[in-house]
């Protein structure tokens, strides 16, 4: 019997699905879109000339902003942890994990994790005064009524979820 190719995910799919979809939801292309009044220059965003934010994504966290400011995460956390994408806009540090799924699968169980790592994530920004908002960034197959008990448990311990598209809005920037 011939090998059927794999079309839904998972195994070998898993990193082309997911990382095809971490591209086309890409926050700073999507904020280089939103007119000529913002700017990018070395991950710092700029809105007519004035920076409003910084980007990271995993470990430019810790080398472009804990490290210059002292902070070595193994004295607080004993694993690193590494974001999909992270905007720090004021003192807020904007954690997007974005995950993407075409059948049932691991990221079901991954969903319920944004409580711990929000946890995780505020002690490691703490002693910079820095506050901590967790965010999800889903695509479409999440949007079906069996989610809605994970999407609740997501809200209720102080994390957000957004299907298809985060509204700059929610990060700070309009």
């Amino acid at each position: 019997m011939a090998r059927q190719p794999n079309i839904y995910g998972g195994g070998a799919q898993t990193n082309a699905n997911g990382l095809k979809f971490e591209r086309q939801t890409d926050l700073l292309t999507m904020i280089d879109r939103i007119g000529p009044e913002y700017t990018i220059e070395r991950h710092i965003i700029k809105k007519n000339g004035i920076e409003i934010a910084r980007h990271f994504k995993g470990h430019s966290l810790y080398r472009d902003l804990l490290i210059p400011r002292g902070i070595n995460y193994k004295e607080i956390l004993s694993k690193k942890l590494l974001p999909d994408e992270a905007l720090l806009v004021n003192n807020t540090l904007y954690l997007i994990e974005k995950k993407y799924q075409n059948v049932s699968g691991s990221v079901d169980e991954k969903l319920q994790t944004c409580d711990f790592k929000k946890k995780q994530y505020t002690r490691l920004l703490k002693p910079l005064d820095i506050s901590v908002e967790y965010y999800y960034l889903l695509n479409d197959w999440f949007d079906q009524p069996q989610y809605k008990d994970v999407f609740d448990y997501i809200q209720s311990v102080g994390c957000k979820y957004f299907i298809g598209e985060l509204p700059l809005s929610e990060i700070g920037l309009d």
